[in-house]
Parts: C-alpha cells; sequence; structure tokens
C-alpha cells in the first residue's frame, strides 16, 4: 500500500502495550503499515524475564509489529535520567515513527510514571505521542478514540500470549481478558460505539 507510517509502541513491561492500545495497533499492521515496538523491562517481578520476553515475542506475531526493541532494564527500576532518554531516542531514531504510543503519567505503578516522564522529554520532536491506559492508570481523561470491534479477539489473544499474566490482576477470579473486555466497552460506550481504545493526546496533529 501507498503512504506507510511507522508507528512506535513503548511500554515499561511486556504486556503494556496488549491491554492499553492493542486493538489500533493490530488495526494499523493490518492496514500495512510498519510497527516496532519498544519495551523497557523484562517484567522479571511477574515471572521469569526469559518467560515474558518468549511471551512478548509471542504477542509480535498477533500484533504484526517487525521488531522488539528491549530497554534492558530491571523490572521496577526505571528511573528518569538521560540515560534513559537517550535509549528512547536511540530507537526512534531507528525507527523514524509517525505516531508514538507509550503508557500514562499518572499511575500508580513508578515504571509506568517514570517512562511517561522520559516519553515527554524523547519526544518532543514527535508530532503525534498518545497515552494510553492500563489497569493501573489513574485520573486518566481521553480525548482519542479508536473503534476496536473489528480487532478486539485480536487484541485478547495478544493478551493470552502473556500466558504467565492472565490471572496476575490481584483481583479473585478476574482475567486480564476479562479486564481488558470490560475496558473496551466502557471506553465504547464514551466514544459512542460498542468497544474502543482510548487515548490521552501529548500531541495530535490533524492534517487538511
Amino acid at each position: 500500500m501507498n503512504n506507510k507510517v511507522n508507528i512506535l509502541a513503548i511500554g515499561a513491561h511486556p504486556d503494556d502495550i496488549e491491554f492499553g492500545c492493542g486493538g489500533s495497533l493490530i488495526k494499523y499492521t493490518r492496514k500495512g503499515h510498519r510497527l516496532f515496538l519498544l519495551i523497557m523491562t523484562g517484567g522479571g517481578l511477574g515471572a521469569p524475564a526469559d518467560t515474558r520476553m518468549a511471551e512478548q515475542e509471542a504477542s509480535r506475531r498477533v500484533l504484526g509489529a517487525e521488531e522488539i526493541f528491549w530497554g534492558g532494564y530491571a523490572d521496577t527500576h526505571l528511573a528518569v535520567g538521560v540515560e534513559m532518554i537517550k535509549k528512547i531516542e536511540g530507537v526512534i531514531a531507528a525507527v523514524q515513527p509517525e505516531f508514538i504510543f507509550c503508557n500514562f503519567p499518572d499511575d500508580t505503578h513508578q515504571d509506568h510514571r517514570h517512562l511517561a516522564q522520559a516519553i515527554m522529554s524523547a519526544t518532543r520532536y514527535i508530532r503525534n505521542v498518545l497515552f494510553f491506559e492500563g489497569p493501573t492508570t489513574q485520573n486518566f481523561n481521553p480525548q482519542v478514540y479508536v473503534d476496536i470491534a473489528d480487532t478486539l479477539e485480536a487484541k485478547l489473544d495478544a493478551l493470552r500470549a502473556h500466558r504467565s499474566q492472565v490471572m496476575k490482576t490481584n483481583i479473585e477470579d478476574l482475567s486480564i481478558i476479562e479486564v481488558a473486555r470490560s475496558c473496551a466497552n466502557f471506553r465504547g460506550i464514551q466514544g459512542r460505539v460498542k468497544f474502543a481504545e482510548a487515548f490521552h493526546a501529548l500531541r495530535l496533529f490533524i492534517n487538511i
């Protein structure tokens, strides 16, 4: 197809991206756009890092992403500073993305907060930067909605690829699949469709 765009999705841990924007990303890749992932940690506190990295590779195939970049940080040890900003900038330089998706700054998990803060600096020359939500996001006030009715099941398949995490919601008998479906339904109702993903725009250019 013509006019392919490069998209970079950035998450603090394996499965952050799938929950926050997996449906939207699959819509992009199904239309032939190029998707790249940057995962800052191996998520080693949720399960062994090699397990979680293998799960992310399985999910990558569901999402249709071309490549995973790994930040190499330990789980819970993301710190805002020059090193992390430069690492993100390096991946941005390699990918040349038109759109970046990443964790929202207001979150009870410090890795999500710190990554989002670094993103604000690292993406200062990127036109389109959208923050996605996760189960630990707080005070999320989206302005952008994407109808994911046609990609919801594929999004849930991408989450299922993270097998070690499916039941780790800290809510009894509630899987991450159920949480993601409920969130998509809620955001869809806000956006006047059945299922949606919602985003808070750091910057969003509308070309006329």
